[in-house]
């Protein structure tokens, strides 16, 4: 089990959980930059995916994404999905 107060830790468990959303080798997300874009060609994560990627991160983190950013911006990139959990984890 992560220790979700360790931000590496949420990081490894997210990229984890992206690959498994988007079908991709996890060994290959674990080894992206941070800044890639979840959308992007190297995750091309769908709007499905993004949506089992989302229920993922509730049953696991108990933050719901898509209620606390409307926008979604928190989807961008690894790094701004990391920052925004590890963010609303700290506030519980």
């Amino acid at each position: 089990m992560t220790d979700i107060q360790d931000p590496p830790a949420v990081e490894r468990e997210l990229r984890s959980m992206i690959a498994e959303a988007a079908r991709l080798d996890p060994d290959v997300v674990g080894k992206l930059p941070a800044d890639t874009p979840l959308f992007g060609p190297e995750i091309a994560l769908t709007s499905l995916a993004g949506v089992v990627l989302l229920g993922a991160i509730d049953a696991r983190f108990g933050v719901d994404v898509a209620a606390l950013d409307l926008s979604l911006d928190s989807l961008e990139s690894v790094a701004t999905l990391t920052a925004f959990v590890a963010t609303h984890l700290r506030a519980v």
